[in-house]
């Protein structure tokens, strides 16, 4: 059963419960549902002004994902097909039998692999903006630092190591973890990782419906190369660019990103 928060911002919010993790979410407007998804380390805060937008027509609902936001933590490390099968079951009560996603980074990966399943739903259309789903070619440099990171972890994992230094392993891990790993509690250390290193290519072309892709040209997280792949594999796609904004383009050039996304989705 959904209850009502009020955040310190005055943002009015809800609250559910799916398989005992309490989950907060956005819900807004009447009309056909859409559904945003958040990216990684992100939450709904985000999509404010754009809900706003979409409210204009749409029921907009926006769950904090599990691990994020509001939201509680898994129990254990999860992996992207337990997001998809987390926003299904967050998608129950509300009994939609068209849904519009809009995903961001981490949010569209969560999408890409939920089109592949057999829905109660249809899906009409996606936006995917700064998208995740392509596992980046590792350099030669990068190879020989991973290759070299197990290593060391091997070596500080053994007892006699961890016995005279108790805090190198976790030192370590830092040293060579991204932020937003290392800013992670262990079960999301290992989310991350499971998700990250999932290739969604070959479900790309299952991507029937209309799909819009925004990009930030200057993307370093999920560069432009990504959004252009996607483009060719997906078979009703379209891929916009934004100039001079980067991974967070609907944030960074939210003036024109909003008037991209109104005539997607034809609101006036």
């Amino acid at each position: 059963m959904a209850y009502t928060v009020t955040t310190a911002l005055g943002v009015f919010l809800l609250q559910t419960n799916v398989d005992s993790l309490k989950i907060n979410y956005m819900d807004k407007g009447s009309g056909e549902l859409m559904v945003l998804l958040h990216g990684w380390g992100s939450n709904i805060e985000l999509f404010e002004n754009m809900s706003e937008l979409l409210a204009r027509k749409y029921h907009v609902v926006a769950p904090d994902m599990p691990g994020f936001g509001l939201s509680d933590e898994p129990k254990e490390p999860w992996r992207v097909d337990d997001y998809v099968d987390f926003v299904l079951k967050f998608l129950e009560p509300f009994a939609p039998k068209k849904v519009t996603f809009l995903g961001h980074s981490f949010g569209g990966r969560v999408i890409i692999k939920m089109a592949s399943r057999d829905l109660p739903f249809e899906i009409e259309k996606v936006i995917l903006v700064d998208s995740a789903g392509v596992r980046p070619k590792k350099t030669a440099a990068q190879k020989i630092r991973q290759r070299n990171y197990k290593i060391g972890r091997k070596i500080l994992e053994t007892a006699p190591v961890k016995a005279l230094f108790p805090d190198a392993l976790e030192e370590f891990r830092r040293s060579h973890g991204s932020a937003d790993y290392n800013s992670a509690t262990p079960v999301m250390r290992q989310t991350l990782v499971n998700t990250v290193n999932e290739d969604l290519v070959e479900y790309m072309p299952n991507m029937k419906m209309p799909v819009l892709l925004v990009w930030g040209e200057n993307d370093d997280a999920t560069p432009l190369s990504d959004a252009k792949l996607m483009e060719q594999l997906m078979p009703d796609a379209g891929l916009v660019t934004l100039k001079n904004c980067g991974h967070y383009s609907f944030l960074e050039q939210q003036f024109t990103f909003n008037k991209v996304l109104a005539s997607f989705m034809e609101i006036d």
